[in-house]
């Protein structure tokens, strides 16, 4: 493990003496004077400083004496979790997927219609004869026939990330349909590439070849010559405000020269406004346009669509915490609101619970398909008594009297399943309600998983319940033990909405409702109660009501009116408070609730954001955890010539406060480095057998300037990664320590 191969001397040195006068390569460390050495040793001999690590370092050392533990008996069964995981995220991943695009399969079935009848316009100017249009020039025709038919496709993203597999998405679908479809790249209108690069790209996608001489009439020949005229020519480009104006403006300009004999159709992504076409293209190119505009759905609208397909509902059975899910979307509102790093996020967190969890295998097959048999534990390498220890260990029921067998494992994990199944039906009752608001489902969501408010919020939604037989719970005295629901939070809020309906949103809701709880029939039915007790279902009880109240005077009838909306709405509001009350109850408070649930914050963000500074250190001090050599780890913190170089510089640099002498740094790293010669010698001597005595080659001893060499490259290194700074002018013979600490 040492460096100091190509730095050794001779077999047979003769250790020269190093002065200041005598400088050998690397020697960059002058000898204290003879007159200083009295100070030098006395000021050594004391006592130095140790920085104290923090509690996390420490913390982290522990955990990981644990982890070693557990390593031999989960080491068996580990690549069955890593496949359980593979086979969850691509369940998730190709949900995610279908989500998306069943969002925007409506805007691309209008941008198909656009296109089919964009083309028949161009063609309805004529068609030009095979001779006319392999022309390598254009041909001359009015100004209405050099319209370039353009799409302008508003995504509403500050970042381009997720806008790429939307346009992805885009062009296979037009390609579906028959139509000649490149996808370019805002970098491929830059100025470097300038307009050679942009036909460079298109002749690769369409033409399928690479020419030196890039030329549109290479383009207008294969169209012709190939059969494929009977079909446009679409160019997607991902981002207008991220291309080259001038690159772009020429660009333009020459398809519409070339419309006539190339039927081509633009399809440009905006990211902000319409203005952003007059702001990169001059009014002489946009006279060649002939625009019109499509709108996708907005981030938070894919968010929830995600969170909804993906997090509320049984998709693959994984699931997040409380904090997670804050985490998360933070991280999402604050950073740089894409898809992409949301999606990234719960794949770092998917990937960390199967790493981490032991029992998160029982995830694939169970909660998805409530098999018993993938509780027994030999399937994966694991002995049945280890895998009931570890899943009754669980602190979510570990206090809790009950016979430990399988029976019992099986009955906590079906009613786990149960239980978020009537989470998540509430969950979206109340994201119907929130509609009405604008409220999101990621908000409610974050709210609901909350275990501390989901205490507070589990009975106190239930006052006022016991007046109306239709929704009161069968305790009438729950309330009290409870404190009152959040009057900030964003389930209140969507309860109090639902009090303000007027009758036919509330009819529409109620119908929503009565979708959702199909399968809890306590809900179902008496959501068809109340749905009873709207007069206003259809246009028929409407017409018929309207002529009841014709008969009775006009005043009375208006007020009888409000007052059974506002009663309706009022039982509405009950119901959903009982909802609330009684069936979402957050997943932290259920038992087994870690088989499925990733909790560690902490690691998940260390994952995304990262601290690598604090990395570089814990790998330099607990090195030969990575290495895993068996001389450094029997020794364990003791410093041993055979670790590396930077690990020691590291190690020693601990005993010094902000600034490093580097005289006593040296000196220590010399006596580290020949220590193993010394102990050598020692146990030469005093070997009480001389006729066993084995005969052995000894290193050579490494010279003075060797050993400065292997002094010099550690303290760069450790320079490089940013621990340390080097010396200064003003004070020479001191580094500074940039990191004190963990």
């Amino acid at each position: 493990m040492t460096t100091a191969a190509a730095a050794t001397d001779s077999p047979t040195p003769v250790a020269p003496d190093i002065t200041e006068n005598n400088l050998q390569p690397f020697f960059v460390l002058h000898q204290a004077s003879s007159q200083k050495s009295n100070k030098k040793s006395s000021r050594t001999a004391k006592t130095r400083r140790r920085i104290d690590l923090s509690p996390s370092l420490t913390k982290s050392v522990e955990n990981l004496e644990v982890e070693k533990a557990d390593e031999g008996v989960d080491h068996g069964y580990v690549n069955k979790r890593m496949e359980a995981f593979e086979s969850v995220w691509s369940k998730m991943e190709s949900t995610i997927k279908d989500v998306l695009r069943n969002l925007n399969i409506g805007v691309f079935n209008e941008i198909q219609r656009w296109v089919h009848e964009s083309f028949n316009t161009i063609k309805s100017f004529g068609t030009p004869s095979f001779p006319e249009a392999t022309q390598p020039f254009p041909v001359v025709k009015d100004a209405t026939s050099k319209q370039v038919f353009t799409g302008l496709v508003l995504t509403k993203n500050m970042e381009f990330v997720d806008d790429l597999l939307t346009f992805e998405e885009l062009g296979l679908h037009l390609k579906s349909q028959g139509y000649h479809v490149a996808n370019l790249s805002s970098l491929d209108f830059s100025v470097k590439n300038g307009i050679g690069g942009c036909l460079r790209s298109l002749l690769r996608q369409l033409v399928m070849v690479t020419l030196d001489a890039h030329d549109i009439s290479v383009l207008a020949t294969w169209y012709r010559e190939q059969g494929n005229c009977n079909n446009p020519v679409v160019i997607i480009i991902d981002d207008l405000e991220r291309c080259c104006g001038k690159v772009l403006s020429d660009f333009i300009i020459m398809l519409s020269e070339w419309v006539f004999k190339i039927p081509v159709i633009l399809i440009m992504g905006v990211a902000t406004t319409l203005d952003a076409l007059r702001n990169t293209l001059p009014s002489n190119v946009l006279h060649h346009l002939c625009p019109c505009k499509f709108i996708l759905g907005s981030p938070s609208e894919r968010m929830d669509a995600i969170v909804k397909a993906v997090l509320v509902k049984q998709c693959s059975g994984f699931r997040i915490g409380h904090k997670v899910a804050v985490f998360m979307r933070n991280y999402f509102v604050s950073q740089d609101g894409t898809i992409t790093s949301f999606i990234r996020a719960l794949k770092i967190a998917c990937a960390q619970h199967f790493s981490m969890e032991p029992l998160s295998f029982i995830l694939l097959r169970f909660l998805l398909e409530e098999d018993s048999q993938v509780l027994q534990g030999e399937n994966y390498g694991l002995p049945p008594e280890v895998l009931l220890e570890r899943a009754f260990d669980l602190p979510s029921y570990r206090n809790k009297i009950a016979e430990r067998n399988f029976d019992t494992l099986f009955h906590g994990l079906s009613e786990l399943k149960k239980l978020q199944n009537q989470w998540s039906t509430v969950l979206l009752c109340m994201h119907e309600a929130g509609k009405c608001d604008k409220i999101q489902l990621l908000d409610l969501f974050c709210e609901a998983l909350d275990p501390e408010s989901g205490i507070l919020r589990v009975s106190d939604t239930r006052k006022g319940l016991q007046k109306d037989s239709t929704v009161s719970p069968s305790n009438k005295d729950m309330h009290k033990k409870y404190a009152s629901l959040q009057k900030g939070g964003f389930i209140c809020q969507a309860i109090r909405k639902v009090r303000d309906l007027p009758a036919m949103q509330l009819c529409t809701l109620l119908k929503g409702w009565e979708k959702h709880t199909v399968d809890i029939p306590e809900i179902h039915d008496k959501v068809k109660e109340l749905l009873s007790l709207v007069k206003f279902e259809d246009s028929k009880s409407l017409k018929r009501d309207l002529i009841e109240m014709s008969k009775r005077p006009a005043s009375w009838s208006h007020l009888n009116l409000e007052k059974d909306s506002k009663a309706a709405s009022e039982k509405a509001a009950r119901l959903a408070e009982f909802m609330v009350g009684k069936y979402m109850q957050p997943l932290e408070c259920i038992a087994f609730h870690e088989v499925v649930c990733f909790k560690n914050v902490d690691k998940l963000q260390a994952a995304l954001i990262g601290d690598p500074r604090r990395r570089i250190q814990v790998d330099l001090l607990e090195f030969h955890n990575i290495i895993q050599c068996s001389c450094c780890r029997r020794h364990g913190n003791t410093l041993l010539p055979s670790m590396h170089d930077s690990s020691i510089m590291h190690t020693l640099a601990q005993e010094h406060g902000d600034l490093i002498n580097l005289h006593d740094w040296y000196q220590s790293f010399k006596m580290v480095i020949l220590s193993s010669s010394d102990k050598g010698k020692h146990r030469l001597k005093h070997s009480p057998s001389p006729k066993k005595r084995k005969v052995t080659t000894e290193p050579a001893k490494l010279s003075e300037a060797a050993i400065q060499a292997r002094f010099c490259k550690a303290v760069t290194e450790l320079q490089i990664t940013g621990i340390i700074r080097m010396p200064s002018k003003r004070r020479p013979d001191y580094a500074q320590r940039v990191v004190l600490g963990l």
